[in-house]
């Protein structure tokens, strides 16, 4: 399977079937974010804390990584940043692109993969921001690489990603938490064909779990420096109820 090329496809049909994360944002919150009033997730529920940003967005140029769909980049450009999108899915970036136009913004947007920032030179970016999005690649640890190489020296990294234990439980939000599968844990390899057709159906993005050593310890040893973290959580999973499923880190190039 080319999961490249799955995962756009797949993408793409969630713009059609109007998902909660490729819903662009309306005017109303472009205009809050040019009068200064604005908030972004990096995971479900929590938006980000002001001090986890520079002091001042006006002209820092941001990289929103994986991050399509209308909702972070154009917040960001309305508060006075530099943005660029790169996102693998066609109707995702158009999601972004919509807003950019309806609301007189500029942003740049760019296809492309997560872990492949070929389209960038060495330090091009104050600031990558990347929420959860890296469970639909299999290594993460490229990801955190071209993120180091294209940011400035002393730029953040703003990621936010799935805490690897919803992943006992499998691809569907079950009813009991009763651990199934062993981690880490993979659409493609932790499902056979057929239970990935009946749960998951043809055309869903892939997902794989990562280890905390690569998500955390993949940051530090691509020479990152963390400096922040906090914990959330999934409304609709039940382990949710219980605990974090959630990771969001700050991270700085020294």
């Amino acid at each position: 399977m080319d999961i490249l090329e799955h995962q756009s496809r797949a993408w793409d049909a969630e713009v059609g079937r109007g998902s909660e994360w490729t819903r662009p944002v309306g005017p109303e919150v472009i205009e809050a974010a040019r009068r200064g009033e604005w908030s972004v997730l990096l995971t479900e529920t929590k938006p980000v804390p002001r001090e986890w940003f520079p002091d001042e967005l006006r002209g820092l140029e941001v990289l929103c990584l994986a991050s399509g769909g209308g909702q972070q980049a154009p917040v960001l450009a309305a508060a006075g940043a530099r943005v660029t999108v790169l996102d693998n899915s066609p109707r995702q970036l158009a999601q972004d692109r919509l807003v950019a136009d309806r609301d007189g913004l500029e942003l740049r947007t760019v296809r492309g993969d997560m872990a492949d920032l070929s389209a960038f030179p060495d330090e091009s970016f104050d600031l990558v921001f990347h929420p959860v999005s890296n469970l639909f690649v299999p290594d993460v640890r490229p990801v955190w690489r071209e993120a180091f190489r294209v940011l400035r020296r002393g730029g953040r990294l703003l990621a936010g990603f799935n805490n690897p234990n919803i992943y006992l439980f499998g691809p569907a939000e079950p009813v009991e938490l009763t651990v199934k599968y062993e981690l880490p844990y993979s659409d493609l390899h932790s499902l056979t064909e057929e239970e990935r057709l009946r749960h998951l159906g043809p055309d869903a993005p892939l997902e794989f779990s990562h280890t905390l050593t690569d998500l955390l310890g993949g940051q530090m040893d691509a020479g990152f420096h963390l400096v922040a973290l906090y914990e959330d959580r999934h409304r609709h999973h039940p382990l949710g109820r219980y605990a974090g499923t959630y990771l969001a880190t700050r991270a700085v190039k020294p």
